[in-house]
């Protein structure tokens, strides 16, 4: 895979995230869990702000797609019928010098895992290297107080299963006609092998799913539309059109008719990768529980008094990496006219931004310290503000010029002669006066458009 000619900005990212509370490693004072993180103030903040944007396209501003939020623990027969216990396994190989383990393609691998020629890509061992044997990715444990082989049940890889077995419920509960789709943003888990690049690749993840339910032969032009629709979502999150594309699959699964991925350009060596996949997965997820649970999953299509099993397009969003692109993508190092150290920011877009505005006394005394607290008072009322009174003006600005956050409002010595205030720009720095009263309409305006 070729090198981006993006810059790879991860290890500054990572530094910055754990420096002003986007996102901290799982259990640190343990000396952390391996590829589990944690979302902190901020963090928790810009990824509730991104799934908030999904349901809005996907379930609020739609009249033909319902959500739902199904259980993370299903039937262990659920995972017999989707192929997961008997194929959702990668190739595992074993260093018997160093005791560490690989996917049996990993690139860094030289020569052929099990013969005395392959080395191992850590260690420098030849020969060391085991024959690769099939390793299932899903979490098991027990449900209830005896662990044995009748109490089984699996952490889910995947949130579209429990679409897939409530398909009648939410079609009859809701009087949905198809095509119809059904959506649900949740925790999926999947014990991978080699794990990392931040929160691009983790063992606890979550996922934004649709199902989009259709009548069969229709199946190409509904693939179609979803392919542009998803793709245009993630242009309107501010992601570079540049930094985007769409990818084929050249091989599908069992199970598909079509796919494709779109990917983003995380710079560096990542370079383009999959952050949503759409697949046409025809009708084999319903045709398989219907064949597994003895219960018929067809649609009843009354104008032409016809049942069929519906096919099935799905768009699949991994929350963490889309996340994790809006940083990369938001991330910049300027120089400012007139300063000599300059400025990180991050440019998300103000809908995605944690804080909304920050707000600061010029100085503490004259009133200024009031009339501060009283305005973010009123404005936190509609959305999150940070307040912040300490150290000079200028790294107040840095510091949520650091965080994205869009706008700052300072409170100076005119603001208590005539009650405006000055509402700075992140991106273009432009300052403007804005009576107090109505600092909250201009902001909550211009985050939202």
């Amino acid at each position: 895979m070729p090198v981006s000619t993006n810059p790879d900005v991860m290890d500054k990212l990572v530094s910055l995230c754990k420096r002003r509370g986007f996102i901290f490693q799982s259990s640190e004072i343990y000396g952390g869990t391996g590829s589990v993180w944690d979302y902190g103030p901020l963090g928790v903040e810009l990824k509730k702000n991104l799934k908030d944007r999904w349901w809005h396209a996907m379930v609020r501003a739609r009249d033909d797609i319902e959500g739902i939020d199904a259980a993370i623990l299903m039937h262990p027969r659920v995972w017999e019928a989707s192929g997961h216990v008997a194929g959702f396994t990668d190739p595992l190989i074993d260093c018997k010098n160093c005791k560490k383990r690989f996917r049996a393609d990993d690139p860094k691998i030289k020569g052929t895992p099990g013969t005395p020629d392959a080395q191992c890509p850590v260690c420098g061992m030849k020969g060391t290297l085991s024959e690769p044997r099939n390793f299932n990715l899903m979490f098991k444990t027990f449900m209830g107080p005896v662990e044995e082989s009748a109490s089984v049940v699996y952490l889910r890889p995947e949130t579209a299963q429990g679409i897939f077995v409530n398909f009648l419920n939410v079609q009859q509960s809701t009087r949905q006609k198809v095509p119809f789709g059904i959506a649900q943003i949740g925790k999926a888990f999947r014990n991978e092998i080699t794990p990392g690049n931040f929160i691009f690749r983790t063992r606890e993840f979550e996922q934004m799913e649709m199902q989009f339910f259709v009548e069969p032969g229709t199946d190409a032009e509904h693939f179609d539309y979803w392919k542009e629709q998803r793709m245009e979502w993630h242009r309107s999150l501010g992601l570079n059109p540049d930094r985007l594309r769409f990818k084929p699959h050249d091989q599908l699964a069992h199970y598909a008719r079509a796919a494709a991925d779109i990917e983003f350009d995380f710079g560096g060596s990542l370079g383009f990768q999959e952050i949503e996949g759409i697949h046409n997965r025809s009708d084999f997820d319903l045709g398989r529980h219907q064949e597994y649970s003895g219960k018929k999953l067809e649609y009843f299509d009354q104008p032409n008094n016809r049942r069929f099993v519906p096919f099935v397009i799905e768009t699949s969003v991994g929350a963490d990496r889309t996340a994790l692109a809006l940083l990369v993508n938001a991330y910049r190092e300027e120089e400012v006219a007139g300063e000599s150290e300059g400025r990180t920011v991050l440019g998300l877009h103000p809908s995605l931004a944690p804080i909304k505005a920050g707000v600061f006394p010029l100085v503490k005394k004259d009133g200024m310290p009031e009339m501060a607290q009283r305005l973010a008072a009123d404005l936190r009322r509609r959305f999150p503000v940070f307040l912040d009174d300490s150290g000079a003006i200028g790294r107040r600005y840095r510091r949520q010029d650091e965080v994205g956050t869009p706008f700052c409002v300072t409170v100076d010595g005119q603001s208590t002669q005539d009650g405006t205030v000055t509402v700075r720009d992140r991106d273009t720095l432009q300052q403007e006066r804005v009576a107090s009263p109505f600092v909250a309409d201009y902001i909550a305006e211009r985050i939202t458009t």
